[in-house]
């Protein structure tokens, strides 16, 4: 199973490092993730260590969320979908957590139900699809945010694709994005969430930059809450660099790059 992923994708780096510290030799990755658990001290929002477990040990009639949030254990199935999970976990712990505690929080206010409700909705939009569009603070990092919020795919992704490294980064956060990222194709697109960041980012080695981000998103989401309005999509293999041939015409193709919709 794992072997269908091409870690050399530009896309896996926010979790490659969590996935070497593994040290895997087959497919069964639970007992690798509780020792990584350990090793990094993860936690839920209410101090329980975390543990991941089998699928089954969810009880019938218990959310997936409310389980997590009450025990520390994680539910996880031997597939592509949960084994990102886990790494997300390891990676981004305080955010998962706090995506946790909202997304517990929502549920104990109104129940599972059939609808989610907004909050919940975004949580869970963040923890399956979202990005993080790492900006430099100034005018140029805002041009470029506008533009790609405008969908002016052209001038954001094109003609100003050498601010991407220098002074924009891309770093995957969704486990279902990863997972639909094992077959790339060019509609795949992620719900991004730009954080604007001063020099002193750039100047961090990536671990330290992931670590900031971890903390910095966390804090963010405690104290502002989410709401999909926050969100602006990205076809993820129009990030410059990501994907072979992207000249004029790549960026041109509206059934992926599409137009924003008038209101």
């Amino acid at each position: 199973m794992l072997a269908q992923i091409d870690w050399s994708h530009p896309w896996y780096e926010s979790v490659r490092p969590a996935f070497a510290r593994l040290a895997l030799t087959g497919d069964d990755f639970i007992a690798a993730f509780n020792r990584n658990a350990a090793a990094l001290g993860l936690r839920n929002d209410g101090g329980l260590l975390l543990r991941f477990v089998p699928q089954a040990a969810l009880p019938d009639g218990t959310a997936y969320e409310e389980f997590i949030g009450a025990t520390g254990s994680v539910p996880t199935r031997a597939n592509l979908h949960d084994f990102f999970n886990g790494l997300v976990w390891q990676s981004f712990p305080l955010v998962k957590r706090q995506l946790n505690a909202l997304q517990a929080a929502q549920i104990a206010q109104a129940g599972v139900g059939k609808s989610r409700g907004p909050a919940r909705d975004a949580a869970t939009i963040f923890d399956e699809n979202a990005a993080l569009l790492v900006v430099r603070a100034g005018s140029s990092g805002r041009a470029l945010v506008d533009e790609l919020r405008a969908h002016d795919w052209l001038a954001a992704l094109f003609n100003k694709r050498a601010m991407f490294g220098p002074d924009a980064q891309v770093w995957l956060f969704g486990h279902a994005l990863m997972e639909k990222l094992v077959a790339p194709r060019k509609a795949i697109t992620a719900h991004t969430r730009v954080v604007f960041v001063d020099d002193a980012y750039f100047a961090l080695a990536p671990d330290a930059q992931r670590a900031w981000l971890d903390a910095h998103v966390a804090a963010q989401l405690a104290g502002e809450g989410l709401s999909t309005a926050g969100f602006t999509p990205l076809p993820v293999l129009g990030v410059p660099g990501w994907w072979p041939g992207q000249d004029q015409d790549f960026y041109l193709d509206t059934t992926v790059f599409r137009a924003k919709r008038k209101h």
